[in-house]
């Protein structure tokens, strides 16, 4: 019998969610479903368990890492609310957004959580067992993607289970994740100017319904959020954005009427693609094929947030 430690996978019913629980508590890695993609936690407040993310994911120091809260209040212990903050708290969490904001000088999360910088960046998330979990929690818990770092993400526990080292830690199979794409990030600027930083599920113009029109992201600030690396989200392979036609060693990825050897939406509906994105990429990497093509996908709403993710994809 080998004795290598074998990652445990743990049911989604109330006795799985306590023992995820415990099993955070003392310090380990769960992943664990969201409504957005399965994110690795671990409880945020201790900085050996955040140093095991990184390990886990092989993912720089110099990038953050997003903390999930179950209410507005455990928020508030970790970062300075504004009234911008607070209206868009009350608008669109529990739900696929992460804030960006002044953290708090002394908010119970370990150094490298934020990575040295002063801002913090949160998220109360809708899923289900997600949320049974941070409330019985009872500690802030950061949650990067469970995948390995600039892969693909996963949106099922078998993307997990495929792409983490065997015995990472418990894997909390929540089913098939609802939205695909990772949260849209907004930072608040204390000049009262705000910033999409990652496109996602909530475009930029329900934003700015609320907050007024938006700036540009520059390039000098440098890395703010997670998700903002240029190469992210890669199959390991070649890609080849806005194919038409698929040339003889390519996988195509299609959309709409485009068939394809999988397809994002045969209805042409953005946030079907959204959803089902990532696991179209799973797909593509998993082929004989040594190279991938993807059909054109429409800019506008939630299309922005899946076309970052393709570019990012492709360098």
């Amino acid at each position: 019998m080998s004795g290598k430690q074998r990652t445990e996978w743990i049911a989604p019913d109330a006795a799985g969610i306590a023992l995820a629980v415990d099993r955070l508590r003392q310090g380990a890695l769960v992943a664990v479903p969201t409504e957005t993609v399965y994110g690795l936690a671990a409880r945020a407040d201790s900085e050996t368990a955040v140093a095991a993310i990184y390990r886990a994911k092989g993912r720089p120091d110099f990038n953050p890492l997003i903390v999930h809260v179950p209410t507005l209040a455990a928020a508030e212990q970790l970062a300075q609310f504004d009234a911008r903050a607070q209206l868009l708290a009350q608008h669109f969490w529990p739900g696929p957004l992460t804030l960006v904001l002044p953290r708090q000088p002394d908010g119970p999360v370990a150094p490298a959580v934020t990575a040295g910088l002063p801002t913090i960046a949160l998220r109360m998330p809708a899923h289900p067992v997600m949320r049974a979990l941070l409330e019985q929690a009872a500690v802030p818990l950061a949650a990067p993607s469970a995948n390995r770092s600039g892969a693909i993400s996963p949106t099922r526990a078998q993307h997990v289970a495929d792409s983490l080292p065997q015995g990472f830690g418990s894997i909390l199979d929540g089913g098939d994740c609802a939205q695909g794409v990772e949260s849209t990030i907004v930072a608040l600027r204390p000049d009262a100017g705000w910033t999409v930083l990652r496109p996602g599920p909530i475009p930029g113009e329900e934003l700015a319904q609320l907050l007024g029109p938006g700036m540009p992201r520059s390039e000098a600030a440098g890395i703010e959020a997670p998700g903002q690396l240029a190469s992210h989200y890669a199959p390991g392979k070649p890609v080849r954005l806005r194919a038409t036609a698929a040339e003889p060693d390519e996988f195509l990825i299609g959309f709409g009427a485009l068939a394809g050897h999988s397809n994002l939406s045969t209805q042409g509906d953005p946030a079907e693609a959204a959803a089902r994105l990532y696991a179209c990429l799973h797909e593509a990497a998993a082929s004989p094929f040594p190279r991938i093509a993807i059909a054109p996908i429409p800019e506008g709403g939630i299309g922005a947030a899946i076309n970052d993710r393709l570019q990012r994809a492709a360098v």
